[in-house]
């Protein structure tokens, strides 16, 4: 009688091979997805920063402009308006306010997509409003954002 013996497989099967490649892949494509997610946030983050950093910088627009707070220059500010040219030309408080709006809201029309500010009075405090929209991707619709801050100048 013969005896029977068990040989240890030394190669690989195809259908191991095929099944390893389906796993691997699988995961990558869930790596991929990860990436493409962790963009999309750090997207819409740096957009806020911007956001933030924009109505910081029409808070200290009205702080150097004293004479157009108290004189309620800033009271209702929205759209860009018309430049009066201060650079160039001496300029009364009023016209620094309306030199303000025209640059703020230039760079928030830049820096943001479909950017706009406003700044209302409130009392003896100012809120100073930022709104863009903020891509979602994959067919979803977008969405309006804002920022407010409140200032006191």
């Amino acid at each position: 009688m013969k005896k029977l013996t068990c040989q240890k497989q030394k190669a690989i099967t195809i259908l191991e091979v095929l099944i390893t490649l389906v796993l691997l892949a699988v995961g990558l494509l869930g790596v991929a997805g990860l990436q493409v997610t962790g963009i999309k946030f750090t997207h819409n983050a740096n957009l806020r920063y911007q956001a933030m950093l924009q109505a910081v910088d029409m808070a200290d627009r009205m702080r150097a402009n004293q004479a157009g707070v108290t004189t309620g220059a800033y009271d209702n500010l929205s759209g860009t308006g018309t430049n009066p040219n201060c650079v160039a030309n001496r300029c009364s408080a009023r016209q620094m306010a309306q030199t303000d709006r025209f640059e703020w809201n230039t760079a928030n029309l830049r820096l943001l997509p479909q950017g706009a500010g406003t700044v209302v009075r409130n009392g003896n405090f100012y809120v100073i409003t930022i709104g863009w929209l903020e891509k979602e991707g994959f067919g979803a619709a977008d969405s309006q954002q804002q920022v407010q801050m409140r200032v006191e100048p």
